[in-house]
């Protein structure tokens, strides 16, 4: 069966919830929310989901025109209670960094000198407290040495695993970084002293070529195995139930295919 970039990552990116047990799955961006919504809908019913309001629902609400739809909602889920679940590191969020580093340090806040960036974006939002309570992934599209930069992120946003960092009796003791999903591979940060690793290459992409697009040494190069294809399963939910619009066609330039080797 044939499946696109996009639904590769969105199956890739839905394994950072596996084993998760009963936590808030928040998706932060398209490919983020549907990978939160096929794991919830797959192989791990019991995260929490809101519908991106006030409400926790049973099933994921679809991506796009909702026309008739109608959200299964299940519960009451104030802004007041998202930091309750925050506080106490119930939540895992996937989102999307401009830069990150060698340490997992994310920035979403400014790129270049802080007093004159080139580009002012969103501030930190609420990333400092979501990476020193609870668990945290990131989907990058555009794997390249602009976004994984070779030094420390212009602003971080998001902490990380740099014991630089770490003075003054700050603790990483509840910092947990998993998966970082790319238009290339998935990284997780299972390497000596928690340094960023190539656990998937997507199919036709290669090691080296994922090295060069990176501005630090990446760990795995003798045991990262090919990313795992959708499942028809996966597939079926996504395209007819998560995505029925067909909105993640618009993630990735000309929609190409998730293997590489048949767009040569």
């Amino acid at each position: 069966m044939t499946y696109t970039l996009a639904e590769l990552c969105i199956a890739a990116a839905a394994e950072a919830w596996r084993g998760n047990g009963e936590v808030l799955a928040s998706g932060i961006g398209l490919v983020p929310r549907l990978a939160a919504s096929l794991a919830k809908a797959s192989f791990a019913p019991e995260l929490m989901m809101t519908d991106g309001e006030a409400y926790l629902v049973e099933a994921p609400v679809p991506v796009g025109k909702r026309g008739a739809y109608v959200p299964q909602v299940e519960g009451c889920m104030t802004y007041a209670r998202v930091f309750d679940v925050v506080y106490r590191g119930h939540r895992h969020a996937m989102t999307g960094p401009v830069q990150v580093d060698r340490f997992g340090q994310q920035n979403i806040s400014a790129v270049g000198d802080y007093r004159r960036p080139k580009a002012a974006l969103l501030g930190v939002r609420g990333i400092p407290g979501n990476t020193i309570n609870h668990i945290n992934s990131m989907f990058v599209p555009n794997h390249s040495t602009r976004v994984f930069v070779s030094g420390e992120v212009d602003m971080v946003s998001g902490v990380g695993y740099n014991p630089a960092r770490l003075g003054g009796g700050r603790s990483d003791r509840f910092v947990d970084l998993r998966l970082i999903v790319t238009d290339l591979a998935v990284l997780d940060f299972g390497g000596a002293d928690h340094a960023i690793r190539v656990r998937h290459l997507h199919p036709g992409i290669g090691f080296d070529q994922v090295q060069a697009a990176t501005g630090f040494p990446l760990e795995g190069r003798e045991s990262a195995t090919e990313t795992p294809a959708p499942t028809a399963e996966q597939l079926h939910l996504i395209r007819n139930l998560l995505d029925p619009h067909d909105v993640r066609a618009t993630v990735f330039k000309e929609n190409p295919p998730g293997d590489r080797r048949r767009a040569a």
